[in-house]
């Protein structure tokens, strides 16, 4: 007697699970450690500067010229992703980065660290962060299935979110044991997230025809009209600046107000990952409430909680308080994120995904430098709680503002839908 089995084939509509895909996988872990790093320094570095300086000021106008980089080079970064080797690009700009870092460290190790020193490796570094993440998030649809794209997207906030969390714990330990410390971590987790990029044999771009040389403007435009000309996505690029712009100091906000209601490094470490803490939950919740609310309702009510928890500051006297506002604030971040980056990724064609990235990263977050140089001046001068009361206004505004829009983004749900 025999028996017969039927096997059913994976086929494109039965994409391999995320968890059984390899080089998901290591591409996710590797830019977990690497992510976890980074938001180590980035937490550090303002108590590094304040510790160097003493003044807000200072430290916003240090911190602002390393996202000048983003005005610079986040246009012609997103060009070239798309016509250069994805993953190379990742290769260089970590081991670049460790370098950075390494330099650094060692500056603080040798207690000869200068301002211009700190300046310049931020300026950098952010500038390799820009052509490093605009590779990693166009090359994330080339190693899963289409259908994949907004959970795939969700576990990467997730993850993100993690190192939201562990990082900025970390950061404020590790800098009490040392100041040089936080920079050598993160050197470390860019150095492994290049080995992990060594294990990846997938591809991380499609086949790509050859480009005529001195057409780098042409393809800057190409993608910029492309943006414009959408819609949805021209309109989702100026919500995210007009959340983000208010925001772009928060972590020099969150530093001054700790030394203001005298919490310790400790304290400030727990403060900073319950941040983290909230950006998991966000996460975790953006995939439920997208299918049970839809694109129109997620958009606007993400945008009115993001600006009515930003309040939460105002109350914050204390460290246990602090904490709260910063979980609280995190919460929708990665659910307004999730939201705005799945239809981003879903209808921006390959050859066009580096450089659409690109224009709206710099449309959302272009504002940057001006944004923390300001919430530098006003922490100086006004204080934290006025400076939280201020920066309340545009968001509050932009609220209202998007009432007004729930028909046009109806009507652009329903076309995605259909």
């Amino acid at each position: 007697m025999s028996t017969t089995t039927t096997h059913s084939p994976t086929t494109p509509s039965e994409p391999k699970s995320l968890w059984r895909n390899v080089n998901f996988l290591i591409l996710l872990s590797g830019q977990g450690i690497s992510l976890t790093g980074t938001q180590i320094t980035q937490v550090t570095l303002p108590l590094l500067l304040l510790s160097l300086t003493n003044s807000p000021a200072v430290a916003g106008l240090i911190t602002a010229i390393g996202s000048l980089s983003l005005l610079l080079f986040c246009l012609p970064a997103g060009a070239l992703v798309d016509r250069w080797n994805r993953k190379k690009v990742m290769l260089i700009c970590d081991a670049l980065s460790t370098l950075g870092l390494v330099s650094l460290a060692l500056a603080l190790l040798l207690n000869h660290l200068t301002l211009v020193h700190v300046a310049i490796v931020a300026f950098f570094n952010e500038s390799l962060g820009i052509f490093f993440s605009l590779a990693a998030t166009a090359a994330m649809p080339a190693v899963i299935a289409k259908k994949q794209i907004p959970q795939a997207l969700s576990i990467n906030e997730t993850v993100t979110s993690t190192a939201g969390t562990v990082g900025p714990t970390l950061g404020p330990l590790l800098f009490s044991l040392g100041r040089a410390v936080p920079y050598l971590a993160d050197a470390l987790s860019t150095a492994l997230s290049v080995m992990s990029l060594l294990f990846i044999r997938a591809q991380f771009q499609e086949e790509r025809s050859g480009q005529p040389p001195g057409a780098l403007w042409h393809d800057i435009r190409e993608g910029m009209l492309w943006l414009w000309q959408h819609k949805l996505i021209r309109f989702l690029a100026l919500t995210t600046f007009g959340l983000m712009a208010p925001c772009s100091g928060y972590l020099l906000i969150i530093a001054v107000m700790a030394r203001e209601v005298h919490a310790s490094e400790a304290a400030l470490g727990l403060i900073l990952g319950s941040g983290g803490i909230g950006s998991i939950i966000g996460a975790l919740l953006a995939g439920p409430l997208y299918r049970r609310f839809g694109l129109t309702r997620m958009i606007v009510g993400s945008v009115w909680i993001w600006a009515l928890s930003w309040l939460l500051f105002a109350f914050a006297h204390d460290p246990i308080m602090l904490g709260v506002a910063n979980a609280g604030g995190f919460v929708i971040v990665p659910i307004y994120m999730v939201q705005q980056l799945s239809v981003r990724t879903a209808l921006t064609p390959d050859h066009l995904r580096g450089r659409i990235n690109a224009v709206f990263r710099l449309i959302a977050f272009g504002s940057q430098p001006i944004g923390l140089a300001i919430n530098g001046l006003l922490l100086q001068y006004v204080g934290p709680y006025y400076t939280v009361a201020i920066l309340f206004v545009p968001q509050i505004i932009l609220a209202i503002g998007i009432l007004f829009k729930i028909k046009f983004l109806r009507q652009m749900e329903t076309m995605i839908n259909a």
